[in-house]
Formats: structure tokens, sequence, C-alpha cells
């Protein structure tokens, strides 16, 4: 039996305090264990891996003028076998193995708040409303590790202006679904259900940010996302929200699920901050995956000419 030290562990292996904690009052309760996933002794027999990119293809998309990275990209595999989706399981290979029964279609998006064109609408009408792009980014997870993905999306921004926001949205909330039946994560009290994120009105219209609807240019895998979740580069990977059914614009601050779960450890601008270090470990190196050594954490991940002026005179300490 192998026992590692502290300073064997790395940091994507470490569970979070409250998560871990959660986990606790879930066993305790005794709450039905087979729910978790086809790991458990006696569970029911796991749902077939999902291929990695979802059959179907995607309507005609552009190459953004902002893919400006020359990195190597993520290995398809890694892609879509190495997720935090905790709505399929808390380990990094169940959404692979747990998504395979999650239906992305039909699909409908709930758009309110502060509009002048709230409206309830299909994901192909959405698609419709701007054109699709694909953009190459370095995403990131808090626990250290990171991919360079080609996602093809919506940009948020491009989007937000159709619907003709009022005067009085100032930030942008978003809701992902619960389905428990074929989500098996919601099955236990991991995290308080539905997922919910936001970000603040200018970070949206921001053109970074977009809508994923797909990856390595075909539809998005039920394990990343399907069908739409946000891609936010110039932050860590919790506020990229998976299988989004509501967007509401609001004149006050979202509550986001991990800010509400571990207040100290998850704040609600969640830039890429290396300065910065989580509680429990320091964020100022990180590790692509593939990668033997780690590199240096770059501040907003590499893109603080694009954002740095969003966040003039804030304390990002603070502001985490």
């Amino acid at each position: 039996m192998l026992i590692k030290k502290p300073s064997d562990v790395a940091s994507s292996e470490i569970t979070p305090e409250q998560l871990y904690l959660r986990r606790r009052e879930f066993l305790a309760a005794g709450v039905a264990i087979a729910t978790l996933g086809p790991r458990v002794a006696n569970a029911a027999a796991p749902a077939p891996v999902p291929s990695p990119v979802t059959p179907g293809a995607l309507p005609a998309f552009t190459k953004s003028p902002l893919s400006t990275t020359t990195e190597k990209q993520t290995s398809l595999e890694d892609v879509t076998h190495y997720n935090n989706y905790y709505e399929f399981g808390t380990n990094k290979t169940d959404p692979a193995e747990n998504a395979g029964s999650f239906k992305p279609r039909p699909w409908t998006v709930k758009l309110e708040g502060e509009l002048a064109k709230p409206r309830t609408i299909d994901l192909d009408e959405l698609m419709k409303m701007v054109p699709l792009e694909e953009r190459i980014y370095r995403m990131r997870c808090v626990e250290a590790w990171s991919m360079v993905i080609p996602w093809v999306g919506l940009p948020l921004g491009a989007l937000l202006k159709k619907l003709a926001p009022t005067s009085k949205a100032k930030f942008v909330e978003f809701t992902s679904i619960v389905r428990p039946e074929e989500m098996p994560g919601q099955g236990a009290p991991i995290l308080p259900w539905p997922y919910v994120e936001g970000l603040r009105i200018d970070e949206a219209m921001n053109p970074l940010p977009i809508l994923a609807v797909g990856l390595y240019g075909k539809v998005l895998p039920n394990q990343n996302g399907a069908p739409l979740r946000l891609v936010v580069p110039w932050k860590y990977g919790f506020k990229g929200i998976k299988a989004i059914v509501k967007i509401k614009l609001t004149d006050t601050q979202p509550r986001n699920t991990w800010n509400i779960l571990a207040p100290e450890e998850y704040g609600f601008y969640a830039n890429v901050n290396p300065k910065h270090d989580h509680p429990r470990w320091s964020q100022a190196k990180e590790r692509r995956i593939g990668d033997f050594f780690k590199r240096d954490t770059l501040m907003f991940n590499g893109y603080a000419d694009q954002v740095a002026s969003l966040y003039s005179g804030m304390d990002l300490d603070k502001n985490f």
C-alpha cells in the first residue's frame, strides 16, 4: 500500500474541504451510495461510455480572430475523459463514464430578467441569433491543471446585445439543469443543485467569453457540458457552468454555487490571479495536461491585455 506524504500529493488530487465534509454528511445520512455511479459494489451496470465526440454536425462556423494562442492543443482523449463535472460524479473520469444516458436534445434556454426581449427559446434558434466562432483557449481549473481546447460557440457579448439588456442589468446569472435521473451525482448533496454561476455585465460583454456548443469542430460531448456551457478564459475553471437552461440579467450580484459552499475559498470573480493562494495550496504554478513539469501561472491566464482594464482600481486579492 502506497501512502503519500502531503508533499507528494498533487493539488489536483485534493478534495475541497467543504466537499469532503458534505460527503461525510451524505454517508452518515444513509443515502443510497449506489447513486454515485458504477464504481460502487453491486451497483447497476454502468452506462456505456459516450464516444469522445457526440454524433452530429455543427452549423458552419468561422475561426475567430481572438483565437490567438499558438500553444499545442490538448489531446481529444484528455479533453473528453479528464473532467470536473460533479453532476456525474466527483472523480475526473466519472463524467465520461456516467454521462452516456444524458439527453442534450431537445433543449430550450430561458432568457429573463432585465431584458427588452425575455423569452424561452430552442437552442437551435438561439444558435441562429449570432454567428458561431472557433476560439482556442487555455482553460484552467483551480486544482492547478490546464488544457488548451478549440471551442466552438456563440460570442456571449454579441448574444446579449441581441437580447437588448435594460439599463438595470448589472450582472448575468447562469443556471444549469437538474435531472438526477440522468445525472447520478445530483442524487447526493455534494453541491446545492442546480449549479449557478455569474458574471458582471461588462465581463460578459467582453469579446472573449463564449457559450460553447462544440469542441474540435464537433458537437459538444455530454461530459464537457452539452449542449451549452460557459467558457470564460481568464477565470478559474469552476466558472464554466455546464448544461445551461437559464440566463438571467439582474441588478444584483448572483450567489454562485462554490461561493455559497465555501466563500473563503471560491470568490465571485475567480479571476486567474497567481498571487492569491487558495487557502490550502499555492496557485503560482500550473501543470498542463500531458506535461511533466509545472509552469508559471499567468495573470488572467495570459489574457491581461484584453481584460485587465475591467478590474482597474480593484483589489484582486480581496476580489478573488
